[in-house]
C-alpha cells in the first residue's frame, strides 16, 4: 500500500511537471494533436499506478519522451506553416458569406441538423443571420453574424467611452494583493483611508476587497460578506 502511495505521489508530481510545461496555450487549443498527448499521458501515468510490475523509472521516462515529443513539433508547428497544417489541420468554412458550403460539410461529414444546432448555441438560429461560419480546428465553430444582425457597439451610437480597467482583487480573506495595487496605481495608504472609513483597521477583518472597471472599490467584511459597502477611488472618479 505506501508503494502505491509513493509510486502515484511521484507520477503525480511528473504529470503535473509535464502539464505546466506544455504550457496553457496548449491546453486550451485541444486541437488533435494535444488531445493525442494528453490521452497518453494519462495512460502512461496510470500503467505504473496500476501494475506495481511495472517499472516506475519507465513510465516516468516514457512521460517525459512525450514532454520533449510535444515540445519539439510545437517549435516545428511555430517555424513551419506547412508542417502545422499536416499535424494540426486547418479551419473550414461552412457558411461563405451567407450561402452554405455543402461539400465542405460533405467532406467533414456534418449534417445540417448539426449545424443548426451548434448556431442555436450560439444564439443565431436563422443561417440568414450569419455571413459567415467557421469550424476551427479544436472543433469549435465561430460565427461572424451579418452587419445589420450584429448587436450595435458605443462607436456605432457615437458615444464615446471612458476608458476602463481590469477588475482585480485588492484583499481576500484578509491577504493583501501588493501587484494587484501597483497595477491599478493605488498605494497601500490610500487603501488603508478606504478602509478606515468603514473602521477597519486590520485586513484580517476583510473578506473581500476588489475593484472593478472604474476602480470603485467593493468592500465585504467577515462580520457581514452579504452586504458591501463600495467605495470611489480619486483617481478613478469620472
Amino acid at each position: 500500500m505506501i508503494i502505491i502511495l509513493i509510486r502515484t505521489f511521484i507520477l503525480y508530481l511528473v504529470v503535473l511537471f509535464v502539464l505546466r510545461v506544455m504550457g496553457k496555450g496548449e491546453l486550451s487549443k485541444m486541437d488533435p494533436f494535444q488531445m493525442v498527448i494528453l490521452f497518453m499521458i494519462a495512460e502512461l501515468a496510470s500503467l505504473p499506478i496500476e501494475s506495481p510490475d511495472v517499472s516506475l523509472l519507465n513510465g516516468v521516462t516514457a512521460l517525459f519522451s512525450l514532454l520533449f515529443l510535444q515540445v519539439l513539433i510545437s517549435i516545428i508547428s511555430l517555424k513551419s506553416e506547412r508542417f502545422k497544417k499536416i499535424i494540426s489541420g486547418t479551419p473550414s468554412i461552412l457558411i461563405d458569406r451567407g450561402a452554405l458550403d455543402l461539400r465542405e460539410m460533405k467532406r467533414l461529414r456534418i449534417s445540417i441538423d448539426d449545424l443548426i444546432e451548434q448556431l442555436r448555441l450560439k444564439n443565431y438560429p436563422s443561417i440568414a443571420d450569419l455571413d459567415y461560419a467557421i469550424l476551427e480546428v479544436n472543433g469549435d465553430l465561430s460565427v461572424i453574424p451579418s452587419p445589420n444582425k450584429r448587436p450595435a457597439t458605443p462607436s456605432d451610437l457615437s458615444i464615446n467611452m471612458k476608458e476602463e480597467t481590469l477588475p482585480m482583487v485588492l484583499i481576500a480573506d484578509g491577504n493583501l494583493y501588493r501587484q494587484n495595487l501597483s497595477r491599478l496605481n493605488i498605494t497601500e495608504n490610500e487603501l488603508k483611508g478606504e478602509l478606515l472609513t468603514q473602521k477597519i483597521t486590520n485586513y484580517k477583518d476583510v473578506f473581500l476587497c476588489y475593484a472593478d472597471e472604474k476602480k470603485t472599490l467593493h468592500i465585504y467584511q467577515h462580520d457581514d460578506p452579504t452586504n458591501p459597502v463600495k467605495h470611489i477611488i480619486k483617481e478613478g472618479e469620472n
